[in-house]
């Protein structure tokens, strides 16, 4: 099997709640997403999907994605989609870095594998650890009384975790951010207050000091490793890191310093699912609980989220995410659905989705034979 064509297609996705908010007065009210498809000589097309959150989160930018894809798609013409390790290998000497733009690809070539082997793609990943996949609701950052009525409101959805958007210009907001969304838990909620690196070490130990009698999770208080580190040392809650765990390297030093008990991994912050598998399984085989997602997406990127995080040991899954429920707009059929805040991976092969007719548009980009 040769691969014969890589096209992207570019989608907007507005929010349902109108705007996405989080540290440092970043927000979004339109992702930017980008469609991939992956055509083989053997009639299979496989789909995978990247979308930034914005510029200012990640090192990656919505037509980064594109411009990327244009360099590296020729070098994948001829190549079989279903050889991964050579696909990765072949993505990364062609370009350096940049693993966002890789992780549509590497996800296509999932699918077709998936499609050319019969099987849902959990089943290549390792086989179904658990039939439902727990999902945690990411609140925007607001006033301390409109985070809370969210958690109300989306624990009424089935929602039993909850990420909270901190890390604003006062650590005293934050701190009653804090306190008043664990106000509307009950017995089994998490709560997770995730400053995406918007805090100074000061301001975060301010903040642990100050929740230190809260059952919360401190995630990726500070921007970098050493700074995150510090607030961990200075504190008995329970830590997540996620900005910083960019790759194996980062994560192994991340295991002998002790600096983490749950790691956010993104599927595209780390190139794909091949990259996301490795991290997984060593994260599984060290002890560590992860939550299983990306940046952002619609419903290709919840597809493979849910098939990687459903071939996940549930003692290891922390969480997961299902991005399709927040937008307004639906790109495929057959993909995940939230039911009493869980969702599962389809049976069908592959990611198990389908592109809805009409919903991709006319390509923005395509390189290979027609």
């Amino acid at each position: 099997m040769k691969i014969t064509r890589i096209s992207a297609f570019q989608i907007d996705l507005p929010l349902k709640e109108g705007r996405y908010a989080w540290s440092n007065g970043n927000f979004v009210e339109v992702f930017d997403t980008t469609i991939v498809a992956v055509e083989t000589d053997a009639g299979i097309t496989g789909y995978g999907e990247a979308c930034p959150l914005g510029p200012a989160y990640l090192p990656a930018y919505a037509a980064g994605v594109r411009a990327g894809l244009a360099q590296l798609a020729p070098s994948l013409i001829g190549q079989d989609p279903r050889q991964l390790a050579s696909i990765n290998r072949i993505m990364d000497a062609a370009m350096r870095g940049h693993p966002y733009v890789k992780s549509p690809i590497d996800m296509a070539c999932w699918d077709i594998l998936g499609k050319a082997c019969g099987l849902p793609i959990y089943m290549l990943l390792g086989g179904a650890e658990q039939a439902q996949v727990a999902l945690y609701r990411a609140i925007s950052q607001q006033r301390p009384d409109e985070m809370a009525a969210k958690v109300k409101a989306y624990r009424n959805e089935g929602y039993r975790k909850f990420q909270l958007k901190v890390g604003g210009a006062d650590a005293d907001e934050d701190i009653a951010r804090i306190k008043a969304c664990a106000a509307m838990l009950e017995a089994g909620d998490i709560l997770v207050a995730d400053a995406n690196t918007g805090w100074t070490m000061h301001e975060a130990a301010r903040v642990v000091n100050g929740v230190r009698d809260v059952d919360v999770y401190i995630e990726q208080p500070c921007k970098s490793y050493e700074e995150c580190l510090t607030i961990r040392r200075r504190t008995s809650l329970p830590f997540v890191l996620d900005e910083v765990i960019d790759g194996l390297p980062m994560l192994l030093r991340g295991l002998q310093d002790g600096a983490m008990d749950v790691i956010n991994l993104k599927i595209s912050k780390v190139g794909g699912l091949t990259k996301a598998r490795q991290i997984r399984d060593l994260c599984v085989a060290q002890g560590v609980a992860m939550t299983i997602e990306d940046s952002w997406g619609g419903d290709i990127v919840t597809a493979a989220i849910a098939h990687l995080a459903r071939s996940t040991p549930e003692e290891f899954l922390f969480s997961a995410t299902d991005f399709n429920s927040y937008g307004t707009k639906t790109i495929a059929e057959g993909a995940p659905q939230r039911v009493n805040g869980s969702m599962t991976a389809a049976e069908r092969p592959g990611l198990g989705i389908a592109p809805l007719a009409g919903a991709l548009g006319a390509s923005v980009l395509s390189v290979g034979s027609l």
